[in-house]
């Protein structure tokens, strides 16, 4: 058995069912390896930052690592923004990224780069395997180090030369470090500031964020806000956040900075659960970087690596008296008017079906449908974690790779969506059921509004074009349609509000991937 055997076959081993593979020349035996290992599903993406995207929005659904192939250095550098964007979702994920042969690297060939300076600001494990006869073993060993609490990216550097030589074995998968509980020192220190707020009528936030914003989690802080008064809240891009009906309602954090010190302001406790601080998320002339009130006292219930959900349930036993308040089905009326984010945001509510998924990249267009999906039948909503954009449509392939049976929904603004716009092909070629709404404003919208408020708007010369023009995506128009059926998936344009419930209404209806070009 040769090395690349060995390592997908101990990547099996140890419950790695998906591979997101963009592979070149470095990689060919572990593409032939794929033929040979049984209980791997390859899916092929043509960018790389479309294959880590999917490995992403797989990890966060799944909840176990999948494994991405890259090429060398410059692939792995191709797939960097949305590992980047993965790492801030806490997503278990294990790179392998071929290399050139031990006995080649001597030359500094074209391609040689240095794969380890490029992978470890991603990474929280990192090793080059150095020979058939351990691979298996490093292979165990980086999905141990993906599936640490509370999940983390793995990068197994593999040679060519490791890959084709014989002497590999199938090493078994290596205990897993689940989340550290949470000390009862930690959870009575809580439990007693707690009940001195509620008697003293003190204004308390519970932050919560990772596990703690599922079922469970949701459930406990329920109970806990139902005795205490506490605010619900989690941040503005929480990697994974289930809403709707029958689910604890949680507030999202605004996004601006001057919005989210005003929103935090009157709290006197901030208890954070598995999430840190709020700050903003760029720094402004004359604008807060800290965001919590100087007088609000802040307490950690549990940290990222801690068994957060466990910690709220302890906190929640003793006031058993306390029941969770959970939203009720509200579903909006077949709206009318101009086609914009609220009216559409009201048709996705309106026809999502129970236990969908949301990869949410609508930008400036996310607000009209947060606010209808706020009641909408129970669903799960996925955020661009890190704030690089080009994630919204892989995360929604991974997605519908991990839960094949749940139908996904992508809203997207059109400039980010370009940025991997080859997702779009991957749903075609593995038939995904994903729905992707583009908001074509022809415009990076986000960034009008920050030239004002970073204050360069006021350096522009009066009629000058050239900057207002780095925002600006007509001359010519992007087609969403065209590019759409050209790489298989059947799509529309809509204008109206009529156009586009009926156009989302018979996607929801439907399987298989659709996209609808939007124009607002």
């Amino acid at each position: 058995m040769n090395g690349a055997e060995g390592l997908l076959r101990s990547l099996v081993r140890s419950g790695v069912e998906v591979c997101f593979a963009n592979p070149g020349t470095s990689e060919m035996h572990f593409v032939a390896a794929l033929d040979r290992a049984d209980g791997m599903r390859a899916v092929l993406g043509l960018f790389e930052g479309v294959v880590t995207g999917m490995a992403d929005g797989y990890a966060r659904m799944a909840e176990k690592p999948p494994v991405t192939l890259l090429h060398l250095g410059p692939g792995l550098t191709n797939g960097l923004a949305n590992l980047h964007n993965a790492r801030r979702a806490s997503s278990p994920i294990v790179n392998v990224v071929g290399d050139h042969a031990i006995t080649h690297a001597q030359y500094d060939a074209p391609l040689a780069s240095d794969i380890a300076g490029f992978a470890r600001p991603v990474s929280s494990w990192l090793h080059s395997s150095t020979s058939a006869a351990t691979v298996g073993a490093d292979a165990a060993r980086a999905v141990q180090a993906a599936r640490q609490a509370p999940g983390q990216i793995a990068t197994l550097v593999l040679p060519a030369d490791v890959a084709w030589l014989d002497g590999a074995d199938v090493a078994e998968p290596l205990p897993v470090v689940g989340p550290t509980p949470v000390a009862d020192s930690t959870v009575d220190r809580v439990i007693d500031q707690l009940r001195r707020v509620a008697a003293k009528g003190e204004r308390v936030g519970v932050l919560m964020r990772g596990a703690a914003l599922t079922e469970r989690g949701l459930r406990a802080a329920g109970r806990i806000a139902a005795a205490t008064g506490a605010r619900l809240m989690c941040d503005t891009f929480a990697p994974r956040l289930q809403r709707g009906a029958g689910r604890v309602a949680v507030e999202r954090l605004p996004y601006f900075a001057e919005q989210l010190v005003e929103s935090l302001a009157t709290l006197d406790h901030l208890v954070l659960v598995g999430a840190k601080p709020p700050v903003s998320f760029f720094g402004y002339p004359g604008k807060p970087g800290w965001c919590t009130a100087p007088h609000t006292t802040i307490t950690y219930l549990s940290h990222a690596h801690e068994d957060g959900v466990g910690a709220l349930e302890a906190v929640a036993t003793v006031f058993d008296d306390a029941k969770a308040k959970v939203t009720e089905l509200e579903l909006p009326d077949e709206p009318s008017g101009a086609l914009d984010q609220f009216t559409i945001g009201r048709i996705v509510a309106r026809y999502l079906p129970d236990g969908a998924i949301v990869s949410d990249e609508g930008a400036t267009n996310s607000l009209g449908p947060a606010l209808a999906l706020a009641t909408a039948r129970p669903h799960d909503h996925l955020s661009l974690t890190g704030g690089s954009i080009g994630q919204g449509l892989p995360v929604a392939g991974g997605a519908a790779v991990a839960c094949p049976d749940r139908k996904v929904v992508c809203l997207h603004g059109d400039g980010g969506a370009m940025y991997t716009v080859q997702s779009l092909w991957t749903q075609a070629r593995e038939n995904l059921d994903v729905t992707t709404v583009i908001f074509s404003n022809r415009a990076y919208a986000i960034l009008r509004v920050e030239l004002a408020r970073t204050g360069a708007k006021e350096l522009l010369v009066e009629g000058d074009t050239k900057a207002l023009s780095m925002f600006d995506l007509s001359n010519p128009d992007i087609d969403w349609v065209s590019l759409a059926r050209g790489m298989g998936v059947e799509a529309i344009r809509v204008e109206t509000v009529e156009d586009f419930s009926a156009a989302f209404a018979d996607a929801m209806r439907q399987s298989g991937p659709r996209l609808i070009e939007a124009v607002i």
